[in-house]
C-alpha cells in the first residue's frame, strides 16, 4: 500500500490528512462556539454548557496536534483559517435570524455529529495501521462529542420553548 508519489504507506497519508480535518474542524468550532456564547444573553444554561464545550474543543485540538507530531506533521494553518472563515460566516448569518438561538443549538447539534463521524472515521483508520495511541485519544475525543451532542439534543424542545415564550411575552428579547 505505498503511495506512488511519497513511497510511504497510503493508509499513514491519509490518517495524517483526515487528522489535519479534525484540527480544523475543531478550530471551527473553537470559534463557532465562542462567537456564540458571546451572544447568548437570555438562555443561561445553553451559554454554561457551550462555554464548558469551547475548554473541551481547545482541548481536543492540542490532543489532535499530538497525534500528528507522532508523525513529525502538524496540522494545516490553511484548513485551520478556512475552518475559522466559515464559523465566522456562519456566526453572521445567525445574527440576521429572529431565532438565532434556535438555530444556533440546531446547527450545533448537526456539528457535533460531524465530528461524531469525523472522529469514527479516524479511530477506524488508526486500528487499521495499528496506531493504538491515535485510536485512544479519538476515543476520548468522541465521548465528549457525543456528550454535547446528546445535551443539545435533550434541550432542544426546551431551547425552543422558551424561545417561543420570550417571544410571546411583550418587550421580551428571545433572539438569543
Amino acid at each position: 500500500m505505498q503511495s506512488a508519489q511519497t513511497g510511504h504507506d497510503v493508509r499513514v497519508e491519509r490518517l495524517i490528512e483526515w487528522l489535519r480535518d479534525a484540527h480544523a474542524m475543531e478550530a471551527q468550532a473553537e470559534s463557532m462556539l465562542k462567537r456564540q456564547a458571546e451572544r447568548i444573553e437570555h438562555y443561561p444554561e445553553l451559554k454554561a454548557r457551550i462555554e464548558q464545550h469551547i475548554l473541551e474543543t481547545q482541548n481536543q485540538a492540542k490532543l489532535v496536534e499530538s497525534c500528528l507530531k507522532r508523525y513529525d506533521a502538524s496540522y494545516s494553518g490553511f484548513k485551520d483559517a478556512g475552518g475559522k472563515m466559515m464559523a465566522m460566516g456562519q456566526a453572521m448569518g445567525g445574527m440576521l435570524m429572529n431565532d438565532e438561538v434556535v438555530k444556533g443549538a440546531q446547527m450545533g447539534y448537526v456539528f457535533e455529529n460531524m465530528e461524531i463521524a469525523s472522529y469514527q472515521i479516524l479511530i477506524a483508520a488508526a486500528d487499521a495501521i495499528g496506531d493504538s495511541e491515535t485510536k485512544q485519544i479519538c476515543e476520548r475525543i468522541i465521548v465528549e462529542e457525543e456528550a454535547m451532542a446528546a445535551w443539545l439534543r435533550e434541550h432542544l424542545s426546551k431551547i425552543t420553548q422558551d424561545y417561543l415564550t420570550r417571544t410571546a411575552t411583550p418587550g421580551a428579547e428571545a433572539k438569543r
